[in-house]
């Protein structure tokens, strides 16, 4: 029996080393090389109260950031983990060779939307990538010794199930097609859900959603599908969003308008404390809403002009070269034209503190697990997410005792069959991707919503092949996670329902698949403890 991640990313390789350093052998799975993985994409930085600015920042002030910017949707004991464990995080990635900006009092830290004090720790705006350079030579370590075993071209086919309970994962080399049955504990960690949203997202083009899918149709629980974080400042380019980072407020980037001809600095004017730092739901929001007014153009510009040249060199020399190499404009010299585009999801795989899902043996860390950031994430909050949600899955799957099957058998191979490959078409997926996109903007309402239900079920047919049959059904998962949230909180915003209603939804929404029905309960989030 072995351990099996899937996904390769910072939660992939954050949990893979928490077993190595164990002692605990494990199987690293991937589609591509960790190189590769949407981790890599992440920008701006990763959040840690070290108090290196002076600032007088703690714990507790990230702790409380994180859940208001979240709307007191997340589980208030995951978050103080979080956050807790975030300065021991900071620095043991420092000491792996990170390299983090620093000077005479320690790691350099920035200013990032939601929060108040400089808790951002970065490289330049290439953090993610830093971060899993440094972690994937950590693994090669343990590579050599045999504790970790690399399957880098491999995608996942289904998990194998025994009376309910997770006993291995069947996967695929996906040059050859060739499948393979791995027994044992399964952590996945594949990622947000950038498929639905098919060439409309910042995120990664592997991230096609289909092992999301294929895990909500075995009975896999999931939640708050309807919480889709919109960045504020992307770009399209071919085939997706280009991201430019929140680190460019946080240097000193300032959104406007032109209001009657002239410049409007509308976040300054409305939001006098955090101005363009206000968390990311309520920029995206006030974008929309500028733009909409008689008297304004219809465009949103960054203004990057007035950062020092010290700044651009020493802090965001590779965000300006990504403006003049994608979209020829020397953000320098001149502001850029700026739009919300998709980013992240906040919902996913429903897991408890310890990152257990609702089956047997089986874990879930990262953005494809619904868990720290409730109904809207602050930057900085996604890497520290998924390395220290990868660690803590990994130590439950180190303490937790297996959950035995109905079946006593030492290996599951004689259990499962091995599927037929089917893919979507890419037809299809620009179909769901409009539906989804016209229905789940920035601002919603139930009746592009239930249209949306009605052209998704139209294309439910029984033609499908059962990869488009499970990606239309989270598709419906998605969209009736947000019909039946009767309020606005955090990303989900409703023209019809404009206030928040903590009575009645201040609760998970956990969405499951049963008997070819999508069944939807509201859940209470946990106390938090005292300690």
């Amino acid at each position: 029996m072995s351990i099996n991640i899937i996904g390769a990313g910072l939660a992939g390789l954050s949990a893979a080393l928490t077993f190595a350093e164990q002692g605990k052998p494990c199987n690293l799975i991937s589609y591509a090389p960790s190189e590769r993985a949407q981790s890599v994409m992440a920008e701006g930085g990763i959040n840690a109260a070290l108090d290196t600015s002076g600032e007088h920042d703690t714990v507790e002030e990230h702790y409380a950031d994180t859940l208001k910017g979240g709307v007191y949707l997340a589980d208030e004991n995951a978050v103080w983990g979080l956050c807790k464990n975030a300065p021991e995080i900071v620095r043991k990635l420092d000491r792996l060779g990170v390299p983090f900006s620093h000077n005479e009092k320690g790691i350099v830290q920035r200013y990032f939307g939601g929060q108040k004090k400089k808790r951002t720790a970065y490289v330049k705006a290439s953090t993610g990538k830093m971060l899993v350079t440094a972690l994937v030579d950590e693994v090669r370590k343990y590579e050599v010794k045999g504790l970790i075993t690399r399957y880098p071209r491999h995608r996942f086919v289904q998990l194998c199930l025994d009376n309910g309970v997770c006993r291995g994962v069947q996967i695929a080399d996906r040059f050859t097609n060739e499948t393979t049955v791995l027994s044992g504990t399964v952590i996945i960690a594949c990622g947000g859900m950038a498929g639905l949203f098919d060439g409309m997202t910042t995120g990664s083009t592997h991230n096609t959603s289909d092992a999301v899918a294929t895990l909500f149709a075995q009975g896999v629980e999931l939640a708050n599908l309807e919480f889709v974080q919109y960045h504020p400042t992307t770009i399209g380019i071919s085939g997706k969003r280009l991201l430019i980072s929140e680190a460019a407020r946080g240097e000193g980037g300032r959104l406007f308008v032109r209001r009657n001809g002239e410049p409007w600095y509308f976040m300054e004017e409305k939001y006098p404390e955090l101005k363009n730092l206000m968390p990311r739901d309520v920029v995206s929001a006030e974008m929309v809403a500028v733009t909409a007014r008689d008297d304004c153009e219809d465009q949103v510009y960054l203004d990057m002009t007035g950062i020092d040249k010290k700044v651009w060199k020493a802090r965001l020399s590779d965000l300006r070269d990504q403006c003049v190499h994608y979209i020829a404009v020397d953000p320098m010299k001149e502001p850029i034209p700026v739009s919300p585009g998709i980013h992240y999801f906040m919902g996913g795989i429903y897991v408890d503190e310890r990152h257990r899902t609702n089956i047997g043996n089986l874990y879930a860390a990262g953005e494809c697990a619904c868990q720290y950031h409730g109904a809207n994430r602050l930057g900085g909050n996604s890497l520290l997410g998924a390395i220290y949600g990868g660690s803590v899955a990994a130590q439950s799957a180190i303490s937790i005792p297996l959950v035995k099957g109905g079946a006593e058998r030492s290996e599951p191979e004689g259990l499962y069959q091995t599927t037929d490959y089917t893919e979507v078409s890419p037809a299809l997926a620009q179909k769901i991707s409009a539906i989804l996109y016209c229905s789940l903007p920035i601002m919603r309402n139930e009746a592009d919503m239930l249209e949306a239900q009605r052209e998704l079920s139209a294309l439910l047919t029984p033609d499908k092949n059962e990869a488009e049959k499970r990606r239309l059904t989270l598709a419906l998962a998605m969209v009736q996670s947000a019909v039946n949230r009767r309020e606005s909180r955090g990303a989900h915003k409703r023209t019809d329902y404009p206030e928040r209603d903590d009575e009645h939804f201040r609760k998970t929404g956990v969405v499951r698949y049963e008997n070819g029905k999508i069944d939807l309960t509201l859940r209470d989030i946990p106390e938090r403890r005292s300690e």
